[in-house]
């Protein structure tokens, strides 16, 4: 699971504009409606309205996570260190579960890219215990890497992207 894995996250510039490089040492599969989220495919935002299944294979019940779901792409700053937009943050989730089992610390919100093509980043921090994560003070400005240091958990675990861009109703035909 090492560096061939992160090369898409190298590729699709997640690795640099959003998280510093690191070792994948757990398996995170993201899917919406069973369909399986891939680095760097496209997503339909018709098809993202709901929250989808996260789901954590490694670890135990005694290990902690958190989720992080960002939009490095919107419009914001001139500080590329300040343009993420948080969409959905869950704590405290078990090893070997889903989401679902954790604690929301800020609700899903649906990804509506306006202009361009956006990235929606899924970013898994291994936490040093339960209950160590505190409340970002907002979604927009968001950083990952920031908030990954402010809160101490190191080096994410598990990443994966996918692509989306404002859905047209010619393309969704």
């Amino acid at each position: 699971m090492a560096r061939m894995s992160l090369e898409p996250l190298i590729v699709g510039r997640v690795i640099g504009d959003v998280l510093d490089s690191f070792t994948s040492t757990m398996k995170m599969t993201v899917s919406y409606n069973n369909k399986q989220v891939f680095n760097g495919h496209e997503l339909f935002p018709s098809t993202i309205t709901n929250k989808p299944r996260v789901e954590i294979d490694g670890g135990d019940l005694r290990s902690f996570f958190t989720l992080v779901m960002t939009d490095p792409d919107v419009p914001g700053p001139s500080d590329p260190y300040l343009r993420e937009h948080l969409h959905w943050m869950v704590t405290d989730i078990p090893g070997t579960t889903d989401a679902t089992f954790g604690k929301d610390l800020v609700s899903y919100e649906i990804p509506k890219p306006n202009i361009g093509i956006h990235r929606f980043v899924f970013v898994l921090f291994k936490q040093k215990r339960r209950q160590c994560v505190t409340q970002p003070s907002s979604r927009d400005h968001f950083n990952t890497k920031n908030f990954a240091a402010e809160n101490d958990l190191g080096l994410p675990v598990a990443a994966v992207y996918f692509n989306a861009q404002r859905e047209t109703a010619a393309r969704r035909r």
